[in-house]
């Protein structure tokens, strides 16, 4: 199976240039949106794909009876609504890999609020890789508003684009599947089984120090149920006769998949061994999003329902494939008051079951002050 191989040329760049600045999406509802109702369903749908059994998020009764009065959605949920990774088009047939994003969040979002998106196409660089070569990297800003016209949240995405011929030619990712002995497989279960999530239990401003570290959040071995379950509740997807008339439309947006004679979109990278590894990849491997989305479930567990989370800058540096845990970890580098607000900042990170560092990043999170007894919005 061999994904057509797109390249970038300099006319493919040209046209990019010319769309730097331009809006990918005006301020709209419902258009190229997944989630646009925080609904009931959505939340826990997105929940069930990454995980997050936080009771504020699925009890209604528990919400009920925190200072939100009902059931809101977790700050990643607005990948949900729209997956914000600086896809801005171009240059058909040349792979995309979602590479991070930066975000500010500004209110929570409550229950069966309407969300709309308006994105922005920002910035488009080039640069030498030593996994494909020439690469382009396209970054795009994205702000999410609610029915009062409210901001929620904005997000700078970044996407690196690669020739996949290149990347198959080079083979920099390759590795042997891992071998987890028992014990690794009884320690990873524990972990998984025994997730803190502070919950109700205030996290108080004052009772945090420097250098005090999250408890981890696990997640593996991925599996492909994970995928399919991530995809179903934060991604979607479409099927048969609206696949194959937007495959028509957009040649480079799938192939056939020559074993089957199935239609396919080029997005199946993430599910099917053979596709991944046409595109130069070792094998299948998790959504960028979905591993941000990990993050913020490491936060959001540790900071308690009465903390906010602030700002969240998550940078994917290595591939997650089918097979692997994530070691979701944290480490509180500082602490400040700041107009009145008690925030702490912590670097955040992903370690996989070979102590490779995956993810990097860093967040603010803003935490109640048991002196002032204050009830921060």
């Amino acid at each position: 199976m061999v994904l057509e191989s797109g390249k970038i040329t300099a006319e493919g760049l040209e046209r990019l240039r010319r769309r730097v600045g331009s809006f990918n999406r005006p301020r709209q509802y419902g258009v190229g949106l997944f989630n646009e109702e925080a609904s009931r369903s959505a939340i826990r749908h997105f929940c069930q794909g990454i995980g997050d059994t936080n009771p504020l998020y699925w009890d209604r009764s528990y919400a009920q009876a925190s200072k939100f009065g009902n059931i809101i959605a977790p700050p990643c949920f607005l990948y949900s609504v729209y997956w914000c990774s600086g896809r801005t088009g171009g240059l058909p047939g040349v792979h995309g890999f979602h590479a991070g994003n930066d975000w500010e969040w500004y209110r929570p979002i409550y229950l069966d609020d309407q969300i709309s998106v308006q994105e922005q196409f920002t910035g488009l660089e080039e640069k030498e890789s030593e996994f494909a070569g020439r690469i382009i990297i396209q970054s795009s800003v994205t702000h999410y508003y609610n029915q009062r016209g409210e901001a929620i949240a904005k997000t700078k995405g970044w996407q690196i684009r690669a020739e996949r011929s290149a990347a198959r030619e080079r083979q920099k990712y390759t590795f042997e599947p891992y071998q987890y002995s028992r014990a690794e497989l009884e320690s990873i279960h524990h972990a998984v089984l025994n997730e803190e999530i502070r919950g109700s239990n205030p996290r108080w401003f004052e009772d945090v120090k420097v250098g005090d570290e999250l408890t981890p959040v696990v997640k593996g071995p991925l599996s492909h149920g994970d995928i399919t379950a991530f995809v179903a509740g934060c991604i979607g997807g479409i099927s048969h006769g609206i696949q194959l008339r937007e495959m028509l439309r957009h040649p480079s947006w799938g192939f056939t998949d020559p074993n089957t004679g199935a239609q396919e979109a080029i997005i199946r990278v993430h599910d099917i061994q053979e596709a991944a590894e046409s595109a130069g990849l070792p094998g299948a491997y998790d959504y960028g999003c979905q591993r941000c989305c990990w993050m913020g479930n490491l936060l959001t567990n540790w900071m308690g329902d009465d903390g906010f989370l602030k700002t969240m800058h998550v940078e994917l540096r290595r591939f997650n494939v089918v097979g692997d845990t994530t070691w979701c970890q944290g480490r509180v580098t500082g602490k400040r008051v700041e107009n009145g607000e008690g925030l702490v900042d912590m670097d955040i990170w992903g370690e996989n079951q070979r102590q490779q560092v995956t993810t990097r990043g860093n967040a603010t999170v803003r935490l109640p002050s048991r002196e002032a007894n204050a009830n921060w919005p």
